[in-house]
């Protein structure tokens, strides 16, 4: 297969959005302006109507306002340059957008205010191979100007933010206080706080902090009389408002101005950092039942880093390279995907420095932490940017489990009810997804070590893999009736896809073993998938042959199978090629408008297992035919969402399910994992 872009086409296509700017690629859904945890999560809606960043107000990935402002002063006269203030009396013109650029680590505006230029510049950096930045709670904003005209003239700059960063519910009461020195830090937080808890998805602890090197002016306050000061006088008083209380009575601001003085050739980006830290920043379960704490590893074990008086600088790196790649179209490089933050995770340190856990919050569907059916299709770019990230985020799956306090004799679906609790499932009463969570763990187990031949995860919990596998020969081939990943979908006996995934997971029960030297597991477990196949070819395909059926002995059923990449991953051969070739020629004979639907259940389709597929269908047109068919719905414009994975087909909208802003974009990688291992 030539190099292939997860998205490879997005440059190629005509742009469908209706907008006044430029956007290269195109216009996104929605845009990451600041997107690094669960609790920062910071998105600028686009679509048809959006992507402004003057005019309309930043959203927290639940459509939450997130109160984020800037104006800027020419010669004056002031402008709206972000979000959309409203002050009394004073009503200043927004900066008219001309361009608009992304890349997979930063989102790049261009406005004109009058005669100047303004490029503002949102990087939220992927530093996967650098543990301690990666587990930064940080994004930026950089910001500088230029005369448009030729003339100098007198600019100030001024930006805010409100105290809706800190909590779900405005009513409750905040509390903030500001730190000069090199760097000018406004921290605020909720005055009462409660531990391990969230309110409408936003976390109820810990602090949000907006930071710059000092030089200018700082002011908290109402809303009103903050923005109102610069507006009129182009600086800020330098005093802090102590009146603390509810998030919504007189919106407290905290601003930072600065006077550019007379400017005519591009000044020097001013920059400033956002952010949201928790410590500990969860909790897990460990033997006996007994909790402990997972800390933030910035603050334990970051010696030099100061997080409220000198927050991590502006990385000098503003674009992660390895993520561009080439289009099989064309030789110009495309970005993979403009909204794509699948690590948005969280890097943990426990009381030791090599205590490193990761963990992952299951968004917009239920909270779990850690959902093993959510890391599987996240799994891709993990293998892709350093497989090291894929054991932290195993571990506590498997620590906990190897406890014997889950009753199950199948994988767990998950850590814990809803982040940051990983609290377990000591009453086994976990969603049951038995054959999808148990290939998913041997699967992903095997994925890792083949990508790091590190032989320690598959020997310190081999007892539980062989479980694990124990259970997928003796349910597999004929998978009883329960529902699989897509559990939306409903539960089916005798999914084929399920079938599939259980037989590529007892092959990768073989790979573990032979990577240990246990030949003779080796051969047992390598034999029974080889055995599996040609009983499923007979249960699975079509009685005319065009097709594998959705569910053994429905014809008139299919699906999209998805699990074919698990054994192109872990390079198994399992399954022969006509078997493929079938599938791949099936394809475009059931294309929608929009794309290929998951199943004959229903109209919609996932973003991430349509790629998987086209990683393995055996020719460029339908491989393409599946990418096209997801920067369509991208670039469709229908939706302003943070980068929904589930949409329908017909349609083009984001389907009545709202998936969004979840990990498993991270499935978009599946080509370029592929080519990893």
């Amino acid at each position: 297969m030539t190099q292939t872009c997860i998205l490879a086409f997005l440059s190629a296509l005509t742009v469908v959005v209706a907008i006044s700017w430029t956007a290269t690629p195109f216009n996104p859904l929605s845009i990451p302006l600041a997107v690094r945890s669960p609790s920062l999560s910071c998105w600028l809606p686009g679509g048809n109507d959006g992507g402004n960043l003057a005019g309309q107000w930043p959203e927290f990935w639940t459509g939450a306002t997130l109160g984020w402002a800037g104006y800027v002063r020419v010669d004056n006269t002031t402008y709206v340059y972000m979000g959309a203030p409203s002050v009394p009396n004073l009503s200043p013109p927004l900066a008219t957008q001309t361009n608009f650029a992304f890349t997979s680590t930063q989102s790049i505006f261009k406005l004109n205010a009058g005669p100047i230029t303004l490029p503002a510049s949102f990087l939220s950096p992927i530093e996967p191979n650098d543990l301690l930045r990666q587990s930064l709670p940080f994004s930026y904003l950089a910001i500088s100007v230029e005369s448009n005209d030729g003339a100098p003239h007198s600019v100030q700059i001024y930006s805010d933010i409100s105290a809706e960063w800190v909590s779900g519910d405005d009513a409750l009461v905040a509390s903030w206080s500001t730190h000069t020195g090199d760097i000018m830090t406004h921290q605020v937080q909720l005055r009462t706080q409660e531990l391990f808890s969230e309110v409408n998805e936003h976390t109820q602890y810990g602090a949000a902090y907006y930071s710059v090197a000092s030089g200018g002016t700082y002011q908290t306050g109402a809303d009103v009389n903050v923005r109102t000061q610069f507006i009129n006088n182009g600086k800020l008083t330098n005093t802090e408002d102590t009146n603390y209380r509810a998030v919504d009575q007189n919106w407290p601001v905290f601003g930072h101005a600065f006077d550019l003085g007379s400017v005519r050739a591009a000044t020097a980006p001013i920059v400033f950092s956002i952010g949201h830290a928790r410590d500990p920043a969860l909790q897990y379960i460990v033997m006996n039942d007994a909790s402990k704490m997972a800390y933030s590893m910035l603050l334990r074990f970051s010696s030099g880093i100061t997080l409220v008086h000198s927050p991590p600088p502006m990385p000098s790196t503003l674009t992660y390279t390895p993520m561009r790649v080439q289009s099989p179209r064309t030789t110009q490089p495309s970005s993979l995907s403009p909204p794509v933050k699948p690590l948005v995770l969280e890097l943990t340190i426990g009381t030791s420095s090599d205590d490193i856990l990761m963990f992952m919050k299951e968004i917009s569907s239920d909270g779990n932490v850690n959902t093993v059916d959510v890391i599987f299709p996240a799994y891709p770019i993990f293998l892709y940017t350093n497989p090291a990230l894929a054991r932290y985020l195993l571990e506590p799956l498997f620590q906990y489990q190897n406890t014997g306090q889950s009753p199950n004799k199948w994988s767990g679906h998950d850590m814990g009810s809803h982040y940051p609790n990983a609290t377990g499932h000591n009453d086994g009463s976990d969603e049951a997804m038995p054959v999808e969570e148990s290939g998913n763990m041997v699967i992903m187990s095997a994925a890792y070590m083949k990508a790091t031949g590190d032989s320690a995860l598959g020997s310190s919990y081999y007892n539980l893999l062989q479980q694990w596998t124990s259970f997928l020969i003796n349910d597999s081939l004929i998978p009883a009736n329960q529902i699989s990943t897509d559990d939306f979908a409903g539960a089916l006996a005798n999914q084929t896809n399920l079938a599939i995934k259980g037989i590529v997971g007892i092959a990768g029960m073989s790979q573990i073993a032979s990577a240990l030297g246990k030949t003779v597991d080796a051969q047992y477990y390598s034999s029974i998938a080889q055995s599996y196949v040609p009983l499923f070819e007979g249960f699975a395909t079509s009685k005319d042959g065009s097709h594998l059926d959705l569910s053994y002995g429905n014809d008139s059923s299919w699906g999209i199978t998805y699990n074919l990449y698990a054994d192109k991953l872990l390079q198994a051969n399992l399954f022969p090629d006509h078997l493929y070739e079938m599938q791949t020629d099936w394809y475009p004979t059931v294309k929608q408008p929009y794309g290929i639907p998951l199943d004959t259940r229903h109209l919609y389709t996932k973003t991430d297992w349509q790629i998987f597929m086209s990683a393995g269908v055996t020719s460029n047109s339908t491989r393409d035919l599946f990418i096209e068919s997801v920067a369509s719905f991208q670039k469709g414009g229908l939706t302003n969402e943070p980068f929904p994975d589930l949409y329908d087909t017909n349609t083009g909208e984001q389907d009545v399910i709202q998936f969004k802003a979840r990990p498993v974009v991270g499935g978009h990688f599946a080509h370029l994992a592929l080519k990893a291992l």
